[in-house]
């Protein structure tokens, strides 16, 4: 049976994805509130009863918004490696939550879902990315990264479906008004992927197994839609896939669902 794939919410502001196989549903990240949660999954025809855990990736707010709500209201259990946990109690609202502790690197399971952490730089405690699987197919999410590893690279290669960052347009960034601090943060090793950096990335990783990716974490001022999605489609008709679909992500609204 084939693994559902729709991403809630993404971008500076909100971060969510759902993955579920036929008998389990679980949320990367939850950066929406809770009721904006309950909402979008109840469009696409999904109750907020039916998740059985939230995984996360790394503390900043846009990922962490709901955690409490969704615990303490609806019983969904949460899942983070230590120093998430540690960075996400230093702030009031987050202290007395119940945790899953997973080890970066060792995969652990939801269900019928394999879930492997691995490692990501990012300007976070300590950052990871999820390969979720099932008997059958795998699916990558790497939402916040700021350079490419050979880790990353590894474990993005036969995947079915990749959801990952396509922050900015370097150009526009730099010719942006924001801060020269902040222009270089988005641009560090641990900052984020620029669309270069994404196709790169991406055409490199992809073979014979790649069916679909998803944008993600478009920036609102420093890139466009059109710009993301022409350069991934033409990095892939380079590398030999012209047929991988490619989808873009939103914050205020849910992406396409994909059965994969």
């Amino acid at each position: 049976m084939p693994l559902t794939l729709c991403v809630l919410a993404s971008g500076s502001a909100a971060n969510c994805i759902y993955v579920a196989s036929p008998t389990t549903r679980v949320l990367i990240d939850a950066g929406l509130s809770g009721r904006e949660t309950e909402r979008r999954l109840e469009a696409l025809g999904l109750p907020l009863s039916g998740i059985a855990a939230v995984c996360v990736t790394h503390e900043h707010d846009d990922h962490r918004a709901a955690l409490r709500v969704l615990q303490q209201r609806h019983g969904l259990r949460l899942y983070a490696n230590a120093g998430t946990i540690e960075a996400i109690e230093r702030h009031d609202a987050f202290r007395g939550l119940e945790w899953q502790v997973f080890a970066t690197g060792v995969p652990f399971t939801i269900g019928d879902l394999r879930v492997e952490p691995f490692p990501v730089p990012h300007d976070s405690y300590d950052p990871v990315g999820f390969v979720v699987s099932d008997a059958m197919t795998r699916v990558a999410v790497v939402t916040d990264i700021g350079m490419a590893t050979s880790l990353v690279r590894e474990r993005l290669k036969g995947c079915q479906t990749v959801v990952i960052e396509s922050n900015h347009d370097e150009e526009m960034l730099r010719n942006s008004k924001r801060p020269w601090s902040l222009k270089q943060r988005i641009l560090g090793r641990q900052g984020h992927l620029s669309n270069a950096q994404a196709c790169e990335l991406v055409a490199e990783v992809a073979g014979p197994q790649l069916r679909t990716v998803f944008l993600a974490h478009l920036s609102d001022d420093c890139n466009r839609p059109e710009m993301a999605l022409g350069s991934m489609r033409r990095a892939l008709e380079r590398a030999g896939h012209p047929e991988v679909a490619i989808k873009l992500t939103y914050t205020d609204r849910v992406s396409d669902v994909v059965e994969l």
